[in-house]
């Protein structure tokens, strides 16, 4: 990735300074045809001076064999919670920034990351990549602004670690709820805790997205208190059809909107202009690109 939280992602190797601290953030990331480990990267990353005064860190692929899957994630976990003290004023987290060229997303192990989250109690903007044993259990960060997890398929324990989890400052929330075919098990019923808007009392951009049931998705939220209180409202990356879509346009409830994210979806030519021109007439920012049209396979834009 080249920016997240507000900062520029540069990577970082042995024998480079580090970057600005006001505007720059590093990306470590082992080689897996090399010999240094996560842990060695991290340790030499943390002796270099003023690394305390450094607002974020992006883990990208953490591994030093090519089959990630097949590596315990205790191997970057560990470290990590060993480093929390050092930088006990990180802001800015990613964890598992791991290209496709380097694993496939569904191929990324994880596990509960919960506790990692929680030492580090300053975190504002929080990004997570892949769903496998992915758990954040007893999430509670009191500054946490933005919260991304993208993954092929999330379960329903995951999605309820989120939707119940004590951010209370959580202004953008972003879940890839991903495709049955790459793990996923949540349900409309996993979202419930949020719709009333009282979860989250300072949302403003809600993003569940990259789903085999965006239709469902929609006809739920158009009715939901949540949405009022929304900016942007991102369906995006899944398998919206014509029916979602007729929900969005005949609901009456998402005038207010800055934003309305639909991109890649499986809306028709006719209900693409329909939404356009009602986007039009309300003065919303409509993203209708990338329509897909197989109607024998419909398919999330990330799935493996």
């Amino acid at each position: 990735m080249d920016a997240f939280g507000g900062f520029e992602v540069v990577q970082w190797v042995p024998g480079d300074p580090l970057g600005d601290p006001a505007r720059q953030i590093h990306r470590l990331s082992t080689d897996y045809n090399g010999e240094l480990s996560w842990a060695d990267l991290l340790g030499a990353y943390l002796q270099q001076p003023g690394v305390e005064r450094m607002a974020g860190l992006v883990v990208g692929y953490w591994s030093t064999d090519i089959l990630i899957e097949s590596n315990p994630v205790e191997q970057m976990v560990t470290p990590l919670l060993a480093a929390a003290p050092q930088l006990r004023d990180l802001r800015v987290l990613f964890i598992n920034d791991i290209a496709s060229e380097e694993s496939e997303v569904s191929w990324i192990e994880n596990t509960d990351l919960g506790g990692v989250l929680r030492a580090f109690p300053q975190l504002v903007h929080v990004g997570v990549r892949g769903g496998n044993n992915l758990r954040l259990s007893d999430l509670a960060l009191p500054e946490v602004r933005t919260l991304v997890i993208e993954s092929g398929g999330v379960t329903s324990e995951l999605v309820r670690d989120v939707m119940q989890a004590d951010l209370p400052n959580l202004e953008h929330l972003e879940v890839y709820l991903g495709t049955e075919e790459y793990g996923a098990t949540s349900t409309i019923e996993d979202v419930t805790p949020i719709l009333d808007g009282t979860r989250f009392p300072k949302l403003r951009y809600l993003g569940l997205k990259n789903s085999d049931h965006q239709d469902q998705l929609a006809q739920v939220l158009v009715t939901a208190p949540v949405v009022a209180r929304l900016e942007v409202l991102d369906l995006s990356m899944g398998v919206l059809t014509d029916e979602g879509g007729r929900a969005l346009l005949q609901s009456g409830t998402l005038g207010h909107l800055r934003k309305l994210d639909l991109n890649f979806n499986w809306l028709s030519d006719a209900m693409v202009e329909e939404l356009q021109a009602w986007a039009d007439a309300h003065g919303v920012e409509l993203d209708v690109d990338e329509q897909q049209d197989d109607d024998d396979w419909r398919y999330v834009a990330l799935g493996e």
